[in-house]
């Protein structure tokens, strides 16, 4: 009987950690996203193989002229 009473008692306690580190990597998360949105990356940005094609044809074509 001594056993039951301890394990409902400590069973709470094991919910609440995992609701707080639910709740604290939600918001870490978060805060993460965020930080990320800051800081642009220096990275140029994709052109398509098709969308290259197409430049570089203009390219040509303008040079031609």
């Amino acid at each position: 009987m001594q056993g039951d009473v301890i394990n409902h008692i400590s069973k709470p306690r094991i919910e609440t950690m995992n609701r707080k580190k639910k709740i604290f990597t939600k918001l870490k998360a978060k805060d993460k996203r965020a930080n990320a949105k800051l800081h642009k990356s220096n990275k140029p940005a994709y052109i398509s193989k098709a969308e290259r094609e197409k430049l570089e044809q203009q390219e040509n074509s303008a040079s031609e002229e």
